[in-house]
């Protein structure tokens, strides 16, 4: 499942192609939504952001498109009338000037007003967003300590979308790298620098992911890995999906762990059993 960049950058696509331009056409494929089809037509899209794994494509009647891509769903971006060959189910149109976003595959699609749309069941459960919205690694800090929070092991809260939203399994392996800690420690567990730094890569980390396309690796290391022969997904990331191969800051060999029934990268030299 895309993590938090990568809907980040669907939805920079999807804003580039249709934001600020008033809508022609609309279509929706389910009955509750294809009623309200009609009163879009005309109004202009706004903005389009995103909380976590969630689409929200904001209108200015003050009205919000939801929508979570979840495993299958997929955007695509075409002209009006060069419609994308694919076997999947059309589930949203939006067309404006000639240009059109299509969501094919996605189940989960539902229109809220604005100020109702913080009650929707499953953004209501997320922490802040990393990357649309203003956090610090001093607030990222802050919610580590919360009592539901801090005595958790990292490994399982780091997938918690209730701690701050847009974090997935790639960026977990990643940010316990660099931030040398092992998945069984707890924020309860870590020293006030130890807390600083881990708090710092989780927003360091999404933000650097979400600007290269899913490139978390230090340059000096890609050019190691690329020389040695290594694909692009395995040089892209300093640990994740390189289970067998050395440690690119200490030589000793990755390990691959089942952590939350998700893979976990680590290496057991620079993040230690505590």
């Amino acid at each position: 499942m895309p993590e938090g960049p990568e809907i980040r950058r669907a939805a920079d696509r999807i804003e580039k192609q249709i934001g600020g331009k008033v809508l022609d056409d609309v279509w929706f494929a389910f009955p509750e939504l294809a009623s309200q089809a009609g009163s879009l037509i005309g109004v202009k899209v706004v903005a389009v952001d995103t909380w976590g794994k969630a689409m929200l494509i904001r209108f200015a009647d003050k009205r919000v498109l939801y929508s979570h891509n979840q495993l299958y769903g997929v955007w695509k971006l075409h002209a009006e009338d060069n419609l994308p060959s694919t076997s999947r189910s059309l589930r949203v149109r939006l067309v404006a000037e000639g240009r059109a976003a299509s969501l094919y595959s996605a189940s989960d699609i539902s229109l809220w007003e604005e100020s109702s749309l913080a009650h929707h069941p499953f953004l209501a459960r997320l922490g802040p967003d990393l990357l649309s919205q203003q956090v610090s690694s001093g607030d990222v800090k802050q919610r580590l300590l919360m009592p539901e929070f801090k005595r958790r092991s990292l490994g399982a809260l780091l997938l918690d979308q209730g701690l701050v939203a847009g974090l997935g399994n790639y960026l977990r392996s990643e940010i316990l790298f660099f931030s040398q800690l092992h998945p069984k420690q707890r924020p309860s567990d870590l020293t006030d620098d130890q807390l600083s730094t881990l708090s710092s890569h989780i927003v360091e980390i999404t933000q650097t992911a979400y600007r290269t396309a899913g490139v978390t690796n230090q340059e000096a290391w890609i050019e190691q890995a690329i020389a040695s022969g290594e694909p692009r997904r395995q040089w892209r990331f300093s640990v994740f999906e390189r289970a067998g191969l050395s440690c690119h800051r200490c030589g000793s060999v990755i390990e691959r762990m089942m952590v939350g029934s998700r893979r976990l990268y680590s290496c057991p030299q620079c993040q230690p059993s505590p």
